[in-house]
């Protein structure tokens, strides 16, 4: 095994950059349907400040979401622990003209030079991927501002069966909530460690490019 491969992350990282290329072929990942992105931009709209705001995008993959705040006025910043992703989302942001700090780190435990001070934390389908969700949980709210805000995009798409095995090919570390995490589940998670949140259903199949059968929520918490 070499020093790359030994790192914390390297497998997930591996794994991740192997779809990098293909990544925004899925219709929520990339945005370049019009009505998709519209849709988000909408959402985001919604969940985010009225005055632009400083925002640190946790596992921003390629960039789209980012490159949307950015467009709505906001100052986001991208962390993902895949080096290809990354790139790609350097590029987007760069050829639509804006200057944004996208960094290769672990989303769970963000780099101190992504920022230590923010007005929102987003995240998309990344909580199932951590090793200690609700850790993380604690370390992100720790980097908000007073009244700051946590959007969480998050759904349940699998079920495992009572002591199945919960890890990931290519990933040592165990995985608590894969297959995506119940909203309750989350919110149970949550009330500890903020005012308030609430949750808000994702049924749109104009926000997947698809029709869904399985939970897709977003929870809104404020510290």
């Amino acid at each position: 095994m070499t020093s790359a491969e030994s790192r914390p992350g390297a497998s997930i990282a591996s794994f991740r950059d192997a779809f990098a290329a293909s990544f925004d072929e899925e219709a929520d990942h990339g945005l370049r349907d019009p009505a998709v992105k519209t849709a988000w931009a909408n959402r985001l709209r919604s969940w985010m400040p009225a005055s632009p705001s400083d925002v640190l995008d946790l596992g921003c993959g390629t960039g789209s979401l980012s490159l949307v705040l950015a467009e709505q006025g906001h100052r986001p910043v991208g962390v993902d622990l895949a080096p290809l992703m990354i790139e790609q989302a350097r590029r987007k942001l760069t050829a639509a003209g804006f200057d944004a700090a996208m960094m290769v780190g672990d989303a769970s435990n963000p780099p101190t030079q992504a920022g230590t001070s923010f007005d929102v934390i987003l995240s998309r389908h990344l909580l199932w991927t951590l090793p200690d969700p609700q850790e993380a949980l604690r370390r992100w709210i720790g980097l908000l501002r007073a009244g700051g805000r946590l959007v969480l995009i998050e759904g349940r798409w699998a079920s495992a069966e009572p002591g199945e095995d919960q890890s990931h090919e290519g990933r040592p570390e165990p995985m608590p909530w894969m297959g995506g995490v119940e909203a309750e589940r989350l919110l149970a998670a949550l009330r500890p460690l903020v005012k308030t949140a609430r949750v808000e259903p994702l049924p749109d199949p104009t926000l997947w490019g698809r029709t869904i059968q399985d939970e897709r929520y977003a929870v809104v918490a404020f510290a």
